[in-house]
């Protein structure tokens, strides 16, 4: 009698990208503790991926994770993929039995949303792993519950976001941007820097005008040079009204940014709320010489290059 193996249990995998904010604008605190932003999104081909599988009814979910940093990373509830799939499940009345496996390839705790990155694309493989056939829209509320930045992650590619960063409006962009991330092993609190930010300000922003009217009229220049390709003028109108109170914390940053200018670097933030430095560079070989020119220097942990913009949160063969 032919014994026939059981046959594996039915799984996805999806992947999503990291992020870098080209502008970072900031209002002051609001009644809900929240801080209305003005940002520009753009995604870059430094991905999480995750793989869901089936787990028997009743498992619940579970985690396991590999790649960069990867000890680093929760495997309880207070991952965000782990809340992604129990979000989805709730809100299409099923028991989340799945078992997530994620694969690092974002920075952690870098300032460049790969927890986001995560939850975007368990949400992405547990509605096509369930069969729930939702719309990437109704994907995106779900996101939004999540994280300010889940819905960019499921979107990718070039964005404007609004109110904390999750009201998204795609922008035009033509061609290819190269990118190098100076990486540091201890990151920084998001709230720390927003609660600093708040001390330098005094409670105001410089991006407070800017809240009400979401036109973008401070960062006109950047999405010029976003439509044009241009990566001198995109390199010129980078901002980020988080930098200082982020170099207030950790003020070796300063130096990391100035190796990165005095190796040519088109323009030059910290990331978000940081700790993580991005360098615009003119080419894919400058990139390589800026990369070089951090680890000589040991301005950075470790040092990542790749390019943007980068497509949102997709399954993969």
């Amino acid at each position: 009698m032919t014994h026939l193996a059981a046959a594996p249990p039915p799984s996805v995998r999806v992947r999503a990208p990291g992020k870098v904010n080209l502008s970072l604008r900031v209002g002051p605190v609001q009644d809900d503790g929240y801080h209305p932003l003005v940002t520009i999104f753009q995604a870059v081909a430094l991905y999480e991926e995750v793989t869901a599988r089936q787990a028997p009814g009743g498992a619940g979910v579970s985690i396991a994770v590999d790649g960069p940093q990867a000890d680093r990373v929760p495997l309880d509830g207070s991952n965000l993929a782990w809340r992604a799939a129990e979000a989805l499940a709730d809100h299409v009345g099923l028991e989340p039995d799945v078992a997530l496996h994620l694969t690092k390839g974002v920075p952690v705790a870098g300032g460049m949303a790969g927890g986001s990155a995560d939850a975007a694309a368990a949400l992405v493989a547990c509605d096509a792993l369930w069969e729930t056939g939702l719309p990437r829209a109704e994907l995106g509320s779900i996101a939004a519950g999540l994280g300010s930045d889940v819905p960019f992650a499921l979107l990718g590619h070039t964005a404007v976001g609004t109110g904390r960063g999750h009201l998204l409006t795609p922008a035009m962009t033509r061609g290819e941007f190269h990118w190098v991330f100076a990486v540091q092993d201890e990151g920084l609190s998001t709230p720390a820097v927003f609660g600093r930010f708040d001390e330098l300000t005094a409670g105001g922003g410089s991006g407070a005008a800017l809240v009400d009217d979401p036109g973008l009229a401070e960062d006109t220049g950047l999405m010029q040079a976003l439509r044009a390709g241009d990566p001198h003028a995109l390199g010129a109108a980078l901002h980020n009204d988080l930098q200082d109170a982020a170099l207030s914390l950790r003020p070796e940053l300063e130096r990391t940014l100035d190796v990165a200018r005095e190796a040519g670097a088109l323009g030059t933030l910290v990331s978000g709320s940081g700790p993580t430095v991005a360098a615009l560079a003119r080419s894919r070989q400058h990139a390589l010489a800026v990369a070089a020119t951090w680890t000589a220097e040991g301005a950075a942990d470790s040092v990542w290059c790749t390019s943007g913009p980068a497509s949102g949160a997709r399954t993969l063969p």
